[in-house]
C-alpha cells in the first residue's frame, strides 16, 4: 500500500485529505507543520506528500527545500495544496521541486486527477 503524508496546520484539512486518500487506497500519515513532516520523512519517506504552504514553525516551501536536500529526498512525489494561487508562488514551488499544485478548496476528483497525473495512482 502506498503512503501519503498530509502536511497542513489545519486539523480539518488533514481530516478531509485523510478521508479522500484512504478512499484512494493510501495509508495516510499526518504532520501539522514542515518540521514534523521533515522528522517523519527522515524516519521513512512516504510515496507522496500533500503539502500546505502557510504553516507555523516551518512552511511548505522550507520543508520542500529541506526534503529535496536529503539523501533520497527526491523520491517522494510532492503535491502542494494551498490557497496561494498566484504564478509567483506556483513557480517557486515547482523550482523547489514540487511535482504538482492543487488549489484549495479541493475535492476527491481533483486529488485523484492530480495524483494520477504524477503517477501516484
Amino acid at each position: 500500500m502506498k503512503t501519503c503524508l498530509v502536511v497542513d496546520d489545519s486539523k480539518v484539512i488533514r481530516m478531509v485529505a485523510r478521508k479522500i486518500l484512504q478512499e484512494l487506497g493510501f495509508e495516510v500519515l499526518e504532520a501539522a507543520d514542515g518540521s514534523e513532516a521533515l522528522d517523519a520523512c527522515k524516519k521513512q519517506f512516504p510515496d507522496g506528500v500533500l503539502l500546505d504552504w502557510n504553516m507555523p514553525v516551518m512552511d511548505g516551501l522550507e520543508f520542500l527545500q529541506a526534503l529535496r536536500a536529503l539523501p533520497g529526498g527526491n523520491g517522494p512525489v510532492v503535491v502542494f495544496c494551498t490557497t496561494e494561487n498566484d504564478m509567483d508562488h506556483i513557480q517557486k514551488a515547482i523550482e523547489a521541486g514540487a511535482n504538482e499544485y492543487i488549489m484549495k478548496p479541493f475535492d476527491s476528483e481533483i486529488v485523484q486527477a492530480k495524483f494520477t497525473q504524477v503517477g501516484l495512482l
